[in-house]
């Protein structure tokens, strides 16, 4: 059973870059065919597909957000990162972290296998 936990600071100034960590159990980041996102859920909204790293390093983002957001990892620690440079209060949300093994890249299939529990991460402005 592969299990995920995000992990960083609950609370932001606005400007400052917000640093999230996905710890992964159950199966290692470079395993082939999985792959590892990052989604957010505004207050009210749909749940919004931030950007996304693969078993082989590519990385995937959301077009909307991909001059603010890097996704890197840590393959050692088995853990992918996320971070979102210049927030606002507008970046307040519920971050989650997710994976699905598939035999391509889809970035369009938010049908995920696993997803962690979420954290909130509250701007301040």
């Amino acid at each position: 059973q592969v299990q995920l936990q995000e992990s960083g600071p609950g609370l932001v100034n606005s400007s400052q870059t917000l640093s999230l960590t996905c710890t992964v159990s159950g199966t290692s980041i470079t395993t082939h065919f999985y792959y590892w996102s990052w989604f957010r859920r505004p207050p009210g909204k749909e749940l919004e597909w931030m950007g996304a790293i693969t078993f082989n390093g590519d990385t995937y983002y959301n077009p909307s957000l991909k001059s603010r957001t890097s996704i890197s990892r840590d393959t050692a620690k088995n853990q992918f990162t996320l971070q979102l440079s210049s927030v606002t209060p507008d970046d307040t949300n519920v971050y989650y972290c997710a994976s699905k093994l598939r035999p391509a890249w889809n970035e369009y299939e938010y049908d995920y296998d696993y997803w962690g529990q979420g954290t909130q991460v509250t701007v301040s402005s």
